[in-house]
């Protein structure tokens, strides 16, 4: 790259070495919009180029403000510029060209081939443990069961696994080690004993606590009896859901692991996040279209009500893919082979198809999980427990990297538009 010159008389060239915006953009490592929010903020200086178009900077200015920026980042790749940009270098998450990939690894293969617990210790370990089981002790999970027994019956998911999150804190002396090993052994234990709080469907399952995770959890999530083809759906989806790169969810834990916040709190700060309907409440959302539709036979009418409403239709499209969302191509795939999930699934590819006559958008894993949750005689909240749960491993890895760099780092500055000081003190 040959940056661009613009020589005055009387003035050594050194000092006069201007680049375009989109040069200046290229150093400082940001979009060229945010050259101007620096701009207009004071951090640096513009002039207009030979002829009039565009702006150009000096180049000794640029390079300063790159450095700045590196050094208030700590180097640790957290990119922060004017507020406005937030990048943050990981190694556990991928997407790219519509599929993703955890440690490098197809996540959708990985989901297919092994179970739930095995997919969390290769985030958090980069190593399988073939029939990991994640069980708690019986003093964390009493203590959480008492804590979110004294919740109301209105209760959500996210609020009884946040309470019990907090409660199994309580009770742990040593959450405030933050060691990789301690860490790993809070989420090895913290998984289970969420799941075994949630209040059982039928009250015989109240003990259920052995096995494979995601039994466990069908036991909080519908009183049918569970049949192989219904577990392997649940287990593949808590896999396929156990992470997704910098979610907002995902941001506030790390948010708080930068902090220091300890795993238990990381966990809470997510859980938090997690309740809005753009995030861990689409897939109840999407239940709720689904059985609309099967109530009145027919997708147009419930779509319809939807859009003169103003709300937009869950369960489709996806901000990271341009094509088919592959978590819910997977599931999909398997829901074929589930006992019942025929007019559910009928319902959904409706819901496509009359949409896209409006806007062309695919099925996203909501849609997806909606199918799953409508077919298994779950609740419309099932969804977000399944999200919450399966995110939860996710959440414990992020906070693992974040706990390994420089401390509150996620630290952007504010931009303030208020009136300008000094201001009379008000009457």
């Amino acid at each position: 790259m040959t940056p661009m010159r613009d020589q005055e008389p009387g003035r050594p060239a050194a000092t006069e070495q201007r680049l375009t915006t989109r040069e200046a953009a290229e150093l400082l490592g940001v979009k060229p919009e945010t050259v101007y929010a620096y701009v207009s903020r004071g951090q640096l200086d513009s002039r207009r180029a030979p002829g009039g178009r565009g702006s150009t900077f000096d180049a000794q200015e640029v390079r300063a403000l790159a450095r700045r920026n590196r050094r208030d980042s700590g180097g640790t790749g957290t990119t922060q510029a004017s507020g406005q940009e937030l990048a943050v270098r990981t190694r556990i998450t991928l997407i790219e060209k519509d599929r993703y990939y955890y440690r490098g690894v197809d996540a959708v293969d990985l989901a297919l081939r092994h179970g739930y617990e095995e997919t969390a210790e290769w985030l958090w370990t980069g190593r399988l443990r073939p029939g990991v089981s994640f069980t708690a002790p019986e003093e964390s999970v009493a203590v959480a069961r008492r804590a979110v027994g004294a919740l109301p019956e209105h209760a959500g998911p996210a609020d009884r696994l946040r309470v019990a999150a907090i409660a199994a804190a309580a009770a742990d002396p040593l959450r405030f080690d933050l060691s990789e090993d301690a860490v790993l052994g809070t989420a090895r234990v913290l998984i289970p004993t969420l799941v075994a709080a949630l209040p059982p469907v039928l009250p015989e399952h109240e003990h259920a606590g052995r096995g494979p995770l995601a039994h466990r959890l069908w036991t909080r999530l519908s009183g049918r009896a569970a049949d192989e083809a219904s577990l392997r759906v649940l287990d593949t989806a808590l896999s396929l859901l156990v992470d997704h790169d910098l979610a907002a969810s995902t941001l506030a834990v790390r948010v708080a692991a930068s902090a220091r916040a300890h795993a238990y709190a990381a966990v809470s700060a997510g859980l938090g996040v997690i309740e809005g309907p753009l995030h861990g409440a689409a897939g109840g959302l999407a239940h709720r279209i689904l059985l609309e539709v099967l109530d009145q036979g027919s997708a147009a009418p419930v779509i319809a009500e939807e859009l003169r409403a103003g709300r937009r239709i869950p369960g489709l499209g996806h901000r990271l893919y341009s094509g088919e969302d592959p978590r819910a191509r997977a599931l999909f795939t398997l829901l074929e082979d589930l006992p019942g999930a025929a007019p559910a699934l009928a319902a959904a590819r409706e819901v496509v198809a009359t949409t896209a006559r409006h806007t062309p958008l695919h099925a996203n894993v909501d849609l997806a999980l909606a199918v799953f949750t409508v077919s298994s005689g779950m609740p419309a909240s099932a969804a977000e427990t399944i999200f919450a749960v399966a995110r939860t491993a996710g959440w414990i890895a992020h906070a693992l990297e974040e706990y390994g760099e420089r401390p509150l780092r996620m630290r952007p500055s504010g931009l303030y538009s208020g009136p300008r000081p000094p201001q009379p003190l008000p009457e």
